[in-house]
């Protein structure tokens, strides 16, 4: 039996690990994921044939960041995530929330840049055009805070608490358009926040920690609303199959619970992230600084003892 025209078979076995992480792909995410992965391995292969290196430390997490979203999207995670809530919410935290972590620590639009050709002759070829929407009015605007947290704070309240979720769980290209969403408010809202490749917002350390926190809370308060609720909140579960055996509001209850899970384990991850760049940065920094002073002589430190100098002699 079919379930909201989706082709997912409504009569599942009770939710066991298991049964969940069989193979049941879903044709666009899985063609996307080995896209991405032939793309960004092309990358590599193209900077390692002329003699360039790329950090495995690079390499791993887009990896992980992929097969992130093939486990959440090209199992049977995603057909047990059309009939319970809970399953979907695990579904929604992971491609919201990890795997555009592990995605923008992999550095791919650094890699592009790197690996793509210059056209040339006065031409535009990719990298050209990527440079482009790099320095673009629109990639600004929607890598400012002023944007991305509310775009944040919306894609949970916006879509669980009105009629807009259960209208895109209605059809397959409602639900890949709803996780494509996903997918991508957490790559806007991270990419300025932890993201290593170049953007037009890339406020200092501190902020971007501000930024974090800014839009975590709601994560919170969101899985504490379906955690406390007496009824169903969701029409699309409020009847889960009868083959299931649960009951939707205990479902609902462990969806919240694990969105209010998901706002804390990430921040975290995040958190060391920014911690660990800001630490390489102030080294970088010290280094470049250790350079400049054996090439001038430390005519800084000099000129600075210098005035120190000229200061006591007024002063006597």
């Amino acid at each position: 039996m079919d379930h909201g025209g989706h082709g997912t078979t409504m009569d599942l076995p009770p939710f066991t690990l298991g049964r969940a992480l069989e193979f049941s792909p879903d044709t666009f995410f899985l063609v996307g994921c080995l896209l991405a992965l032939a793309l960004y391995g092309w990358g590599v292969l193209r900077l390692r044939a002329r003699g360039d290196s790329w950090s495995p430390g690079r390499t791993i997490p887009f990896v992980l960041g992929v097969l992130s979203v093939a486990l959440v999207m090209c199992t049977a995670l995603n057909d047990y995530g059309m009939v319970m809530f809970s399953v979907h919410m695990v579904q929604h935290m992971v491609i919201s929330m990890v795997s555009p972590i592990l995605l923008l620590l992999g550095a791919p639009v650094t890699l592009a840049l790197r690996a793509l050709p210059v056209a040339g002759g006065g031409r535009k070829g990719p990298r050209e055009l990527l440079l482009a929407l790099l320095h673009s009015r629109f990639l600004r605007f929607v890598s400012h805070p002023a944007f991305t947290i509310p775009l944040f704070i919306a894609s949970l309240y916006g879509l669980y608490f009105t009629s807009l979720f259960d209208f895109l769980m209605e059809s397959k290209p409602g639900h890949i358009a709803m996780m494509v969403h996903f997918l991508s408010v957490g790559l806007i809202f991270f990419w300025p926040i932890m993201g290593v490749d170049p953007g037009p917002h890339r406020p200092g350390y501190l902020m971007r920690m501000l930024e974090l926190f800014a839009g975590m809370p709601f994560h919170a308060f969101f899985g504490i609303a379906l955690m406390m609720a007496s009824e169903p909140m969701v029409r699309a579960y409020e009847n889960p199959p009868a083959s299931l055996g649960i009951d939707p509001l205990s479902d609902q209850n462990a969806a919240g619970g694990i969105a209010w899970a998901f706002s804390e384990i990430p921040s975290v991850l995040v958190l060391i992230a920014l911690v660990y760049q800001w630490y390489r940065s102030d080294q970088r920094q010290a280094k470049r600084s250790d350079r400049a002073a054996d090439r001038d002589g430390d005519k800084e430190l000099a000129a600075y003892n210098a005035y120190l100098a000229s200061l006591q002699t007024r002063g006597q």
